[in-house]
């Protein structure tokens, strides 16, 4: 199945980037159980060359991973690929502080997670931030 033909059926593809294995395996779990189509990174780079690959609809970034950090990511997503405005770019961090919400959002992110995150607030999150487009 093409990702168009998926986007059209409603099934979000998501791309989950953290350095803690466990947490981004967990996370993708239970987004493929409520429908999406999931994929995984661990580090920066292998997020980065997921996102081109995959061209997923949202990109969800640990920000405090190896290689790469996802501010880096964030950037580099926006700015070198030719989607890089469609997509929703969250950063997934334990850092909640206006200063980090702040810098979040100049690194071009949509929106500023808190761990623990709610799988049903980031479909919400998603589809606000994609009808808003």
């Amino acid at each position: 199945m093409n990702a168009r033909h998926e986007t059209s059926e409603g099934r979000l593809r998501i791309l989950v980037g953290d350095d803690h294995e466990d947490s981004a395996l967990s996370l993708a779990l239970v987004l493929e159980s409520m429908g999406c189509g999931v994929r995984t990174a661990t580090d920066g780079r292998a997020a980065l060359e997921a996102a081109l690959e995959f061209r997923p609809d949202a990109v969800l970034l640990d920000i405090g991973m190896p290689s790469l950090d996802g501010y880096e990511v964030c950037r580099r997503i926006r700015a070198e690929t030719g989607w890089g405005n469609e997509v929703v770019l969250l950063a997934l961090t334990g850092r909640g502080h206006d200063e980090d919400k702040r810098r979040s959002l100049e690194a071009g992110f949509d929106g500023h997670l808190v761990k623990p995150i709610d799988p049903d607030a980031i479909l919400r999150l998603v589809r606000s931030v994609r009808s808003a487009r």
